[in-house]
């Protein structure tokens, strides 16, 4: 593999190329985020992205727009070019016919369809190939497609929305608006750029929502997953008749006359997954089921006691946790009910990313120390 070269001009048309991949982050799914761009010396001949998953590659734009002045060019790629047939030909063949001279590319594709053989093809074919510029920023942004590939399982933000101390409603349940407009418009934002949104059936009970995108209805809905061991879902309720929206019931029950209770809809589906000693949902052989299922970056907007549990099961990579300057009290419900932990005194696993504001609210991002480890996994650790 060839040593990266840290040249500021290769890290300047790297970063335009990662831009560029961002602007597919709601719609690529399954398919990673990429983007590329074509130089001849000083100027950009071509530039593109991966709009939609079964449509043409970041390369083949780029490439279409460079035209003749691919020739000698030099291609920026934020994940190493394809080296098979899918839905779409291999961009590696269409960068070596375009005559590119010159590939620097952020990271190698884990894919196994991949992983490293479009490299070599490229250098093969006589082109210098260098790999790993900005690869940290590369595997940031498609963490949920890393996640599924290398882990086996979703890359998980667990949203939550509470007051100053930490109550996420009313002792009566209510819960509408402790943040404000600003916090609930940025959750559509994750909403949209996540491939599945996940709760527990309390929730679903309790507040009916329809975890759907509404702020930009022409963008693709991520897939809504219900967790309801007893299958206590009932078709009255919001994410069983909205059908803007794809629903997934996950639930340990098996008799048909329960799962027939949804027949009738044609775009919510019931899968009978395994129990824990509970009776529970196990939680821990769901991720590798919903990874085998396409999904990669998986948004989770639940209560206190499914939050609990993923955190216990340290099933959870981010939590991005929105809190709002109200005191809601002592008898309200709290975000997490969690076993005393006096090692917290002394270590916590989380780890602060950002801090944002967002109107009178506070956006905090908080990463798992396991998962910026993985996610911050260089070239060389990997080859």
């Amino acid at each position: 593999m060839t040593a990266v070269y840290t040249d500021d001009k290769d890290q300047q048309w790297m970063q335009l190329a990662l831009n560029l991949a961002a602007q597919g982050r709601f719609s690529t799914s399954p398919n990673p985020h990429v983007g590329c761009v074509i130089t001849q010396g000083e100027q950009i001949v071509g530039q593109g992205f991966h709009v939609k998953a079964g449509e043409p590659h970041a390369e083949i734009h780029a490439l279409r727009q460079a035209g003749d002045d691919a020739q000698g060019a030099c291609a920026y790629v934020t994940l190493e070019p394809c080296s098979h047939t899918g839905r779409t030909g291999p961009c590696a063949r269409a960068l070596i016919d375009a005559g590119i001279s010159r590939v620097v590319v952020a990271m190698q594709d884990p894919n196994p369809q991949v992983s490293g053989q479009g490299l070599a093809q490229l250098q093969q074919a006589g082109i210098n190939v260098v790999c790993g510029v900005l690869e940290t920023q590369a595997r940031a942004l498609n963490s949920g497609f890393l996640s599924r590939i290398e882990r086996n399982r979703p890359y998980v933000r667990l949203k939550v929305a509470a007051s100053l101390d930490g109550k996420t409603a009313l002792s009566n349940g209510q819960s509408q608006w402790i943040t404000g407009e600003k916090s609930r418009d940025d959750v559509q934002t994750l909403r949209a750029e996540s491939c599945a949104v996940l709760t527990g059936i309390n929730t679903v009970l309790s507040d009916n929502p329809r975890l759907n995108v509404r702020r930009f209805p022409t963008l693709r809905q991520p897939l809504r997953i219900i967790l309801d061991s007893r299958l206590r879902l009932t078709p009255e309720y919001q994410v069983i008749t909205d059908s803007t929206s794809p629903t997934l019931i996950m639930t340990t029950q098996t008799q048909p006359q329960l799962l027939a209770r949804f027949a009738a809809y044609s775009h919510v589906s019931v899968l009978s997954v395994p129990a824990d000693e509970h009776g529970h949902i196990d939680l821990n052989r769901l991720w590798p089921l919903l990874a085998q299922r396409g999904i990669g970056l998986m948004l989770v907007e639940a209560g206190q006691k499914l939050n609990s549990a993923l955190i216990n099961a340290a099933l959870v990579d981010e939590i991005i946790y929105y809190q709002a300057p109200k005191l809601l009290g002592q008898t309200t419900h709290p975000a997490f009910c969690l076993p005393e932990n006096p090692h917290a005194l002394q270590h916590t696993p989380w780890l602060s990313h950002s801090v944002t504001a967002m109107g009178q609210d506070c956006r905090w991002i908080l990463r798992h120390e396991d998962s910026a480890t993985w996610l911050n996994t260089t070239l060389d650790d990997t080859i």
